[in-house]
């Protein structure tokens, strides 16, 4: 299309024409180029369905975006960096023209891990590929707690990022039933061209959003914790548990209750808190919990 015709129809001057031709080329990317045999303003071939006028982001917003991604790609800098680098390459182009620096987010935010295990990047691409495209996986899982190592058939829902770590939430066709597997304990992945079980996302908040951390289950009790005065100070302002209850005694002390349905991850963050923290019931966590104290102790007699 000739210039004069696209100025024609659009109703602008030359000096807007050319003003947002160099943004469709610079910002855009649009493969805009005049073609002198044919007279007028083209698309390279293979982009004639492009999508206009695309994605437009103030300062703040491409600050924010830029930000995101950092955070992201330091969570899990091996497996999410390559797949967001072709977007960090656009958005620095764009806070380039907005004056902004973006090598300035890198230095001004810093996350520290702790606990965090690694997962093969193999791994974590073909559950992500096979949550994403809605289909089944065949999985070798390495079972910690029995030592067993089981192949299985899951339906992936979800990908999860808990304290450091990655899960799948997926129904198992094995078991019958939902639930979480450590991605770094699968070996041997195979994504099969059969579709995926869907689960509605709220049962799956019931199978295993009710437990405590990363044990699903329906609660099978609660526990009620009792803290220090002193470290009463930082657990006011946690959450443990989105059904939790709490309260505060005159003396200053803190009692927090929490449901769990299996005890194995609330007995290693009551343990972590050593004196500080006192288990009031069930009588079974409190024995549980103190034969785990007296036993450390033995190890230091």
């Amino acid at each position: 299309m000739p210039a004069h015709e696209l100025m024609a129809k659009l109703e602008i001057s030359p000096a807007t024409f050319k003003r947002d031709l160099a943004k469709l080329r610079d910002q855009l990317h649009v493969p805009i180029r005049f073609d002198r045999d044919r007279g007028g303003y083209v698309l390279e071939q293979g982009h004639t369905d492009s999508e206009l006028p695309g994605l437009w982001f103030n300062d703040q917003e491409i600050l924010a975006l830029v930000t995101l991604q950092h955070l992201l790609s330091q969570l899990e800098p091996g497996l999410l960096g390559p797949k967001l680098r072709p977007l960090q390459q656009r958005l620095g182009q764009l806070m380039e023209k907005h004056g902004l620096n973006s090598q300035d987010v890198a230095n001004r935010v810093r996350i520290l891990h702790a606990g965090k295990r690694q997962v093969a990047p193999q791994s974590f691409e073909a559950v992500a590929s096979a949550t994403m495209a809605r289909k089944r996986l065949k999985i070798h899982h390495f079972n910690r707690h029995s030592g067993e190592t089981l192949e299985r058939e899951i339906s992936p829902q979800r990908i999860v990022h808990y304290r450091d770590n990655w899960y799948v939430d997926a129904w198992c066709h094995l078991r019958e039933d939902m639930r979480s597997f450590s991605i770094e304990v699968i070996g041997k992945v195979e994504m099969l061209d059969v579709a995926a079980k869907e689960i509605e996302p709220q049962c799956i908040d019931e199978a295993l959003g009710a437990g405590y951390g990363i044990f699903g289950g329906k609660p099978k009790a609660w526990a009620t914790l009792r803290f220090t005065p002193h470290r009463a100070r930082w657990v006011k302002g946690e959450a443990w548990h989105p059904m939790q209850e709490s309260r505060e005694e005159a003396d200053g002390s803190y009692v927090l209750s929490v449901p769990y349905s299996d005890d194995r991850e609330i007995i290693g963050d009551i343990l972590r808190l050593g004196a500080d923290v006192q288990v009031l019931e069930p009588s079974d966590l409190r024995k549980k919990v103190q034969k785990a104290l007296l036993d450390a102790v033995g190890r230091y007699v």
